[in-house]
Order: structure tokens, then sequence, then C-alpha cells
């Protein structure tokens, strides 16, 4: 699918919508949601059921967004040639936004107008994913495992978004936890100026004092990285004892390079989203010795079964791209999703896909469990620390 523009959003438009959603935005579509939910769909009728995904194929994160999507395509492919879910395939259609939101905003709009979508899978960003909530809310339809650990697009009470993955509270609170239990009292903190740097930082505050540790500085990079070597002047002046980094894609490696200049062995510590094979090998030897926080397994540990499935598809799939954490969170997000659609039955509704969602408790995958709770932000809070080693890889 080619990325879906429309010339008629002016740019005041798209300003007012990649705001945060708001309250008033989230309560209105609630109140026009269970009339959507019924909405009829080509892909009930059919024999085939598409998920359409809008993800960064290109831009400053598309080594966190490629392999996800690739994870996912994977998973499907291996279901689809078992016959796929009670006879159907599974299609999954993907538009690039290049972590862009007012691209992000218009694939959306493309994907709601056309009733062959059954359900918006695993899309990615927090600052796309919270500016399309409002609009997927509104309209009932499933959307699927969002790639943001973001506490802000998981909304209360919208029975139509469903989480998957660990919180960055989660991450950062377990980060913070280890911090603490080896003895680190001054921590300071970077993070990138955009929604998911914000959302790191006020859970590392939280944290922080929870623990009852020193926060000796704080500091944001914006998504260009232009103010990457004055943030590092700033956290090294704080003379902390680790760096909590709440950074993704090239503002992580410009902060490591401008930090190691001065700080040769300072402890970092990043959160998933930092750790995509291609910004690992990107650092090289700014990388070696950081501590990562995981949502997933480690996708080379084959004594795991859910693994040996993953890299079992993966292969099958023929992608040049390595196995990663993040190709594995794509290929659980579509593993889940096939197994709620099984639960749906064999003539499946947005409806009926919803409440088998819902009613999906302590579901295994082998090595990793998942429990939808309405009451619950994420269905999984798995959260596992790995460290960077030679070469780049990462070890437990």
């Amino acid at each position: 699918m080619t990325p879906i523009s429309d010339p008629r959003l002016s740019p005041a438009a798209c300003g007012l919508l990649t705001n945060t959603v708001s309250r008033r935005a989230v309560l209105g579509a609630l109140a026009a949601a269970p009339l959507a939910f019924h909405a009829p769909t080509r892909a009930q009728d059919s024999g085939t059921i598409r998920l359409a995904q809008s993800t960064a194929l290109s831009g400053p994160l598309a080594d966190l967004g490629q392999p996800v999507h690739q994870g996912a395509k994977a998973c499907f492919a291996a279901i689809n040639a078992k016959g796929g879910v009670n006879g159907r395939n599974i299609e999954l259609t993907v538009a690039d936004d290049g972590y862009d939101t007012a691209r992000a905003l218009a694939n959306v709009k493309g994907f709601l107008a056309d009733s062959g979508n059954f359900a918006i899978f695993n899309c990615f960003g927090t600052p796309m994913v919270e500016a399309m909530l409002p609009q997927v809310i509104a309209s009932g339809i499933p959307f699927f495992a969002p790639f943001s650990g973001a506490l802000s697009v998981r909304p209360k009470n919208a029975r139509n978004v469903f989480n998957i993955r660990a919180s960055y509270a989660d991450e950062t609170e377990q980060l913070v936890q280890h911090l603490a239990t080896i003895g680190i009292k001054r921590v300071a903190v970077v993070c990138q100026n955009n929604s998911f740097g914000k959302d790191v930082a006020n859970a590392a505050k939280r944290s922080i004092a929870k623990y009852n540790l020193t926060e000796t500085a704080t500091a944001t990079i914006e998504n260009n990285a232009i103010d990457a070597a004055a943030a590092a002047a700033k956290i090294a002046a704080s003379h902390p004892e680790a760096v909590l980094l709440g950074l993704a894609g090239k503002p992580t490696i410009e902060f490591a390079r401008s930090i190691r200049m001065t700080s040769k062995s300072l402890p970092l510590y990043a959160l998933s989203v930092m750790g995509s094979t291609a910004t690992l090998k990107t650092m090289g030897a700014n990388a070696t010795g950081m501590t990562i926080s995981q949502i997933v397994p480690l996708p080379t540990n084959s004594i795991v079964p859910l693994v040996r499935d993953f890299l079992a598809a993966w292969k099958a799939s023929g992608t040049a791209l390595e196995p990663s954490h993040l190709a594995l969170e794509g290929y659980v997000n579509a593993r889940v999703f096939a197994e709620i659609l099984r639960r749906a039955g064999r003539n499946p509704t947005r409806s009926s896909f919803i409440d088998s969602a819902w009613n999906l408790k302590h579901y295994d995958l082998g090595g990793f469990e998942v429990s939808f709770n309405e009451g619950s932000p994420s269905a999984s809070r798995y959260v596992d620390l790995t460290m960077v080693g030679p070469n780049s890889h990462l070890i437990r």
C-alpha cells in the first residue's frame, strides 16, 4: 500500500490533530463507539482478514519500524501456510508514515474509509498513536498492539484499543530499581523532546523518588539530535553515577558519542526502543556495557518455545534482517491477534473479536504470557534486562 495523503488536511488541522488526546475528545469518541462496533466490514464476508498498519519504514526511526513489521509479517505468513485462522488468511497491508504525525493521520483516515479493513494493527510511535486515538476510538475498529509504552495511549474504557507491550513506566521502574539494588544513588535523565520522552521523564521522576535516589540533572534532545552535545555537557556537569536514557535512534547515537568524550566509563541505561540492531551497530564501542530493558525474551534463546517458533518463522520468511527483540515483538503481536481471531469463531465480526480479546486470560505463547484486563494498561508486564556486549551483541 502506498502512503495515503489528503491535500484537504490543512497545516492548522494537522497541528490540532497532533496534540495529545484530550479528555473531551476521548469521552466524545467513547460515546460514539458502541454504534461503530457493529459497522459492517468486507473482511467478514471474504476469505481474508485484512489488517492495516501505519509505521515508520523510512525516516529517523525506520530501524525500529521495519523489524517490528517484518516480525508480524513472518508470523502471519507462517499461519497462512498452515491454512490460516479458521480457514481464513490474514493479510497485512502497510503504509509508511516516516515517523511523521501528519502522514500517520492521513494513513489512518484512509484505513477507516475502507470497510475492507477488519482492524488497525501495530501502528508505530507515541506521537502518532496519540494523534490517531480519537478517530479510532470513535470508529470502534479494533486498534491492536500499538507500538508505544506511553500511558497516554492506554485510555481507560476504550474497548477497541488493545495494548500488549509493557509500559515505559514498567521499563523505567525496572531500570531504576536495578540501579538502587546495585547501590547507585545519583542518576541523571536525558529524554527525547517529544511525548515519548516526556512519558519516560515523568516515570523516571516517580521511580527515582520511590527508591530514594537523587536526580542530578535532566536534559532533552530533539529528534534530529542537533542539541545532543549540549545535553551531554549538562548531564556530565551534574556528576551522576549513571544516566537513564529515554531516547531512540539518532538522539541515542549522538548523545552516547558526546558523553563518551568526557565520561568514558559512565554507566548508561536505556529502554527497549533504543536497542535496535542498526542503532547498536552505528554506536559501536560507545554502546558496549550499556544496559537495556526489554519487553520480550532474548530472540536468540531457542530454549524458550516462543523463540523457537519465532526463529522458524523468521527463517522461512527469507528476510535479510537479523532476528531481534523488535522483530520478536512484532511476531508476538501477530500471534496474539491470530489467537483472538481463532476464538472469535468462523465468521468473526469486529464486535466478536473485541469480546474475545477481553476474554483472553493467561494465554501462554511458550514462555511469554498475556492477559487482557480492562483495568490494566497492558496485556503484558514482562520486563527483562540485557547488556550490550562486544560486537554490539545483546547478552543477559
